[in-house]
């Protein structure tokens, strides 16, 4: 088993960030990839100037690769933030003006699947007050998705790293995932499966694949400990990715790992040619 027959993107949010933005397309075309996905890179702007979106999007052209991911607005990544939907106030309105902005960029470049990160608790406000704020953005966000012909993603965290986000396990994430497609009729909300998140809370990932890889809309991996990759820690994530094609699963798989001391360009001698 290997991963010869696994589709890779290449995160430009974790993977060439010693680049500017607008040169990492390029960097990832030059490194062998034909597709990439991306965090929302304007951190601090839901609704940047509309330059700013369209010098994004000819530098993806540029490059000729594909924009297949994209998250909405999520406050600071990485960082403390991990979400803004649901959370009262400014946050949530902020990921509000993002909805339409996102879905239309990624549509301008033909991408179809919009990441929606939870969010999260915060003090002085409920659970059941935050889980209904979030269900009504998700589902927002799904309709959004929908118009350009888009999944949603909704993906678990781990507690380590997250300690205060909800969504610390497959299952929670798949029920966020049901609920969203209940209140919308849509079915298009998916389960973003992030095998190195999985790994960190402890999850039997055979049985995380064998319950959801019929709910799956993504795939992103990391290797544990260190969120290096593959080889670099005891995840077997061959083993695990061919176990998920053998499950139906088909799309894209997200490199979504640090390159240690070394430049992103060297960080993928693990691959196969591509």
């Amino acid at each position: 088993m290997g991963f010869e027959e696994q589709r890779f993107n290449v995160n430009l949010s974790i993977l060439f960030t010693e680049l500017p933005l607008l040169e990492r397309p390029a960097a990832a075309a030059a490194a062998g990839f034909t597709a990439v996905e991306l965090w929302w890179p304007w951190i601090d702007s839901p609704t940047p100037e509309r330059s700013e979106l369209a010098a994004l999007k000819q530098a993806i052209e540029d490059a000729g690769v594909h924009l297949t991911g994209l998250n909405f607005y999520a406050g600071r990544l990485p960082g403390p933030d991990r979400g803004a939907l649901s959370l009262p106030g400014e946050e949530s309105e902020r990921f509000r003006a993002n909805i339409d902005v996102a879905a239309d960029f990624a549509q301008s470049l033909g991408c179809t699947a919009l990441n929606a990160l939870y969010g999260n608790r915060v003090d002085g406000v409920t659970p059941a007050e935050q889980d209904a704020l979030a269900l009504e953005n998700l589902a927002r966000a799904a309709r959004a998705a929908h118009r350009i012909g888009a999944i949603l993603l909704v993906e678990a965290l781990n507690r380590p790293e997250s300690p205060r986000y909800p969504l610390v396990g497959a299952p929670a994430a798949v029920e966020v995932v049901d609920r969203v497609n209940e209140a919308t009729g849509l079915g298009n909300a998916k389960f973003l499966m992030d095998l190195y998140h999985l790994s960190m809370n402890g999850e039997d990932l055979p049985s995380v694949i064998e319950r959801y890889a019929s709910k799956t809309g993504h795939v992103q991996i990391a290797d544990n400990p260190g969120r290096g990759a593959p080889g670099t820690g005891t995840l077997p994530l061959a083993e695990l990715l061919d176990q998920l094609r053998k499950s139906g699963y088909d799309g894209w798989v997200g490199l979504e790992y640090k390159p240690g001391d070394r430049p992103s360009a060297e960080a993928f001698d693990w691959l196969p040619t591509r």
